[in-house]
């Protein structure tokens, strides 16, 4: 490899590495504006959305730099299809959070709803799988991002849950069905956030390994396993 090219890829992983950290501050953000109703921050996180964007577009085309300039093969190739994968999903959730924290603007300005539903659990285990496969991209520890697939079904299951409870408060509340509304809402954008938490992790294991698992949620326990045992 020569150093030119080994330049590029250092600075091209402290970009990737620079954006999961803004995306993964700014879901915090939304979750709590959510759960405290707090409009200002909510407000604030809409309007610094422009951020994420003008960095994800730097990832990728220092992406596309790379490829044309040194044409690099082997676990290289991998590693820059790989961010220019990661990066599509970290901008995507950084969207996911925007939406979170225009449902907080809204919410803020009405009455709480009675709710069993625990919204900040949700997206408390959608940030754990976020920050996991963000460890596990900065590692390079496929075991960990196997763990993070693993997880996706619970944030599925929460997400059954909240629309079951949404529905039922509903009936109960006819005249509150906006902010209901507003708070499935929430659930959808959480259970795709970790959606993509999930596409995270899988793009790590193929740069770490050279295998696509992508459909193949079956084998993440096994393979997690063996690689905890060595």
């Amino acid at each position: 490899m020569s150093v030119h090219l080994i330049k590029e890829i250092d600075k091209l992983k402290k970009m990737i590495l620079s954006l999961s950290a803004m995306v993964e501050e700014t879901v915090q953000r939304a979750v709590k504006a959510l759960d405290t109703r707090d409009a200002v921050l909510a407000q604030r996180i809409i309007d610094h959305d422009y951020e994420i964007d003008r960095n994800e577009v730097d990832v990728e085309e220092e992406c596309l730099k790379i490829l044309a300039l040194h044409q690099p093969v082997a676990i290289d190739l991998r590693l820059i299809i790989a961010v220019l994968k990661i990066n599509n999903d970290l901008e995507r959730i950084g969207d996911l959070a925007v939406n979170i924290a225009e449902r907080a603007v809204f919410l803020a300005t009405q009455e709480r709803t009675p709710m069993w539903f625990n919204f900040v659990q949700m997206g408390e285990k959608a940030q754990a799988m976020l920050r996991q496969s963000l460890d596990s991209l900065v590692n390079l520890d496929a075991g960990l991002a196997r763990e993070v697939c693993m997880a996706d079904d619970a944030v599925d299951a929460m997400n059954r849950e909240a629309f079951l409870m949404v529905q039922e408060a509903i009936r109960h509340h006819p005249e509150r069905m906006e902010a209901l509304i507003h708070l499935l809402s929430v659930s959808r954008h959480l259970e795709r956030i970790a959606d993509h938490a999930t596409n995270i992790a899988e793009d790590v294991i193929y740069m770490c390994e050279g295998q696509i698992v992508r459909h193949r949620s079956e084998d993440y326990a096994q393979n997690s396993r063996e690689a905890r045992n060595g």
